[in-house]
């Protein structure tokens, strides 16, 4: 025998009962010593490892269906099957099974004995005759239900009835009386033949539904199956098949067989999903065989297709031709949607080949006009297409629309395309927006991005979508927060002095998704959306949406700054700081009052993130500083004098070494320099005397809360200008101050206000240098010791 007669898929079945693939190999029938019997063995044809190594048990029920399938059940809930590539290997191995059984070759399923019903072994002995079948006369109708039906609880009893009826032609003696039952309206016999019909079809076996789902038998199963009696009128199935659905030839199939394939599967898929009711928990298992009979079809249906390749290069030819009209291009595409959804059941190295097929002949250009048409059922179809495509190889997907850039504008770029679909939904809860969100995050995620030594996928393809494709993606988003947007849309009287437009739900819902991708951005593309974040200050643009009366819509702006500042990267910290991003949030906070909601939680957890950061450093200053004691106590006090004392200048370098941190930009500060003869005794001298101070400030800022403003709400400022940003104004155009009450004037508690304020706001802003004071007992030598800095980073 020939490799390729040898050559077998080996199926299991799964819990959900579905077929799974278990490769692809060579099958040979051989005697195995372990096992102590000749055995099915299969050899995987790529490395030869063992696939399949199964003994022939005299007692186990082989069923061989549709010439070049054999199934079988080794235990219980365990079946397996081998898919032969060639016919006349499947009847060289059911030959030795049947040998090793000692059956006739011509019977296509031996007789099964199960374990679980050995107790029905000695009431039916092996050698007892077949079921004994009522004559088929319209009189004897309900003594075949009752048979049918009666032996449905017992495996050997349902084995023995399916030979029965197979080995006499009876199925297609019943349908000749429900023609006359039919014609006679008989509806005693109609309702017991939809009995015998259905018990049959819960038999669950291969070879009779060879028969039922014929050409000439399968219409008038339908028919039997149309008198239910717990139903007053008999549906009307076999005229929705006949006259409803049409089956549409996008391009003529000259194969008869794969015709009759198609008309078949779909008349079978029809008759389990539609006619059959759900089986109950105790016949859930009496349709596995039905469920594999449309398995195997649509494999061969898919198979039968790919190798036509004339036959797909006509419909690709017809798809991307300007001169068909639109009812036939919705046909062709809707004929892809269905091979891809069938493909699903390939195995993965033919459903690879199936997909390189496709992109070879140009599914992805074809695509990228489709999605652009009027007609919504065509570019949904077109969506699950490219659904299945993006599901199946992202890098392929990625590698068109790179080299596609190349020779396109970018308006033309498929996945532009695509954005350009989600933002223009006009599903009002955005449903295929919602898909084609998820199919971007796909393609952007770099996680399933491929890395040679000789070319990077991620870097090339971030390249691309940052140059290409981003601004598409944000268009909606700075469209709707610009400033002339804000002064338009504004509200009279408000409290929100950026009000924006997008008020309207299903705009809110676009930038929402929109925010979305953006912030599995900011995660995982770290340097390319960082740019893009500060060269369009887009993080200003999104905490506009703050302002929005949804509130999804500002929790999504709000999440957006959330996932930055966790990053915890110095240069988002400047450009928070710099930009004065904080205030919008806190005065999204102020105008929810005193409302106890998921808003009010997440900016809390917001700023407690950044205490809890702040006070993470504060602990290191403080270790340092003590390490930096011990080391000068551990100096002979002569070394300590002042003659050998180093300058502040020095001391402030090493610590900024310490810290590690970049110099800031030229003529920043945020605390003004204290000056040399001014002696620090002016700040409190210890910790606990700047909380003391810095708790009295907070009871005074209790009692002097925000006022309101004329319009009724809340305002929250800062000092902090755009100039000051820049540094225009000197170091003290760098204070932060919560404008709720008027500055002290002078004197000493005028400058215990200013550092608390000062520390206060720099908690609130991210960034900043504050001031420690050393302890009261401080050596001498440590009073003209440098300010520590501290700065937020990673």
């Amino acid at each position: 025998m020939s490799d390729t007669r040898r050559r077998v898929k080996v199926y299991t079945l799964n819990e959900d009962r579905q077929w799974d693939d278990r490769g692809t190999g060579h099958v040979s029938s051989t005697y195995v010593e372990r096992l102590k019997g000749m055995s099915l063995l299969v050899r995987a044809e790529s490395d030869g490892s063992l696939l399949l190594e199964s003994k022939i048990n005299p007692n186990t029920a082989y069923q061989k269906q549709q010439d070049t399938l054999i199934v079988w059940s080794e235990a219980e809930n365990y079946d397996l099957a081998l898919s032969f590539q060639e016919k006349a290997g499947c009847d060289e191995i059911w030959e030795k099974i049947c040998q090793v059984q000692g059956k006739d070759p011509s019977v296509e399923v031996t007789q099964d004995l199960i374990e679980s019903e050995e107790e029905h072994i000695e009431e039916m002995p092996e050698t007892s005759p077949l079921i004994d079948l009522p004559s088929c006369e319209l009189n004897k109708l309900e003594e075949i239900a009752d048979l049918v039906t009666s032996v449905l609880s017992s495996p050997i009893r349902r084995e023995k009835l399916a030979l029965a009826l197979e080995n006499e032609g009876y199925i297609k003696k019943l349908l000749q009386l429900f023609q006359v039952c039919e014609n006679l309206e008989n509806t005693e016999g109609l309702h017991h033949l939809y009995e015998i019909i259905r018990g049959i079809l819960f038999l669950n076996k291969a070879t009779l539904f060879e028969v039922m789902f014929s050409d000439e038998c399968i219409m008038d199963v339908v028919g039997c199956l149309e008198y239910d009696p717990s139903l007053a009128q008999p549906k009307r199935h076999r005229e929705f098949l006949t006259k409803t659905a049409k089956f549409k030839e996008v391009i003529p199939i000259t194969d008869s067989e794969l015709r009759q394939k198609i008309h078949q599967t779909y008349r079978v898929q029809y008759i389990q999903d539609i006619i059959l009711p759900t089986p109950s928990v105790f016949e859930e298992n009496f349709l596995s065989t039905l469920t594999s009979f449309i398995f195997f079809n649509k494999v061969e249906i898919v198979s039968m297709l790919q190798e036509d390749e004339k036959f797909l290069s006509e419909v690709f030819a017809q798809l991307t031709d300007e001169a068909t009209d639109d009812d036939k291009r919705c046909e062709l595409v809707n004929f892809f949607k269905e091979f891809c959804a069938f493909s699903q059941t390939l195995q993965p190295q033919n459903r690879d080949a199936f997909f390189k097929t496709l992109a070879k002949l140009g599914i992805l250009p074809a695509l990228e006009i489709v999605m652009g048409m009027d007609d919504l059922q065509v570019r949904s179809a077109a969506t699950d297409i490219f659904s299945y495509l993006v599901e199946f190889s992202p890098s392929m997907v990625r590698e068109f629309v790179m080299q596609e850039a190349q020779q396109s504008d970018d308006d033309i770029l498929l996945i532009n395309v695509v954005i350009e679909q989600m933002i223009c939904d006009t599903d009002p809860e955005l449903g295929g927006a919602v898909q084609l969100m998820g199919l971007l995050r796909t393609l952007i995620d770099p996680e399933n991005m491929l890395a040679t030594a000789n070319k990077t996928e991620k870097s090339e393809f971030l390249n691309f979508f940052y140059n290409h494709c981003m601004h598409v993606l944000t268009a909606p988003l700075l469209a709707n927060t610009s400033e002339d947007k804000c002064e338009k849309d504004a509200v009279v009287g408000s409290t929100k002095s950026n009000t924006i437009c997008p008020d309207n739900y299903q705009t809110a819902q676009l930038l929402a998704l929109i925010l979305e991708l953006l912030t599995f951005c900011v995660e995982h593309h770290t340097y390319h959306i960082k740019n893009y974040i500060m060269n369009k200050d887009l993080l200003r643009r999104v905490l506009v949406l703050m302002n929005s009366k949804h509130t999804f819509l500002a929790l999504c702006a709000l999440r957006f700054m959330r996932r930055i500042i966790g990053l915890k990267d110095e240069f988002y910290n400047r450009y928070i700081t710099k930009g004065n991003l904080f205030e919008p949030v806190i005065n999204a906070l102020l105008d929810n009052g005193t409302r106890y909601n998921l808003l009010n939680s997440a900016v809390i957890e917001l700023f407690e993130f950044i205490r809890v950061t702040f006070k993470g450093l504060k602990t290191k200053y403080e270790q340092e500083k003590d390490r930096q004691n011990q080391k000068l106590n551990s100096v002979p006090s002569i070394l300590r004098s002042n003659r050998f004392r180093r300058d502040a200048r020095a001391l402030e370098e090493d610590e900024e070494m310490w810290f590690n941190e970049d110099e800031e930009e030229e003529g920043e500060a945020v605390v003004p320099p204290v000056e040399k003869s001014k002696p620090e005794d002016d700040f409190p001298d210890s910790y606990e005397k700047f909380m003391e101070t810095k708790k009295a400030k907070e009871s005074e800022d209790k009692e002097n809360l925000p006022k309101r403003t004329s319009a009724g709400g809340f305002k929250f400022t800062f000092s902090h200008s755009a100039s000051a940003a820049n540094g225009a104004n000197g170091a003290n155009s760098k204070s932060v101050a919560a404008q709720t009450s008027p500055a002290s004037s002078n004197g000493s508690s005028s400058k215990n206000a200013t550092l608390t304020t000062a520390v206060t706001a720099t908690k609130g802003s991210l960034v900043g240098l504050v001031d420690y004071p050393d302890d009261e007992d401080d050596d001498e030598e440590e009073e003209t010791s440098p300010r520590k800095r501290s700065r937020l980073g990673s």
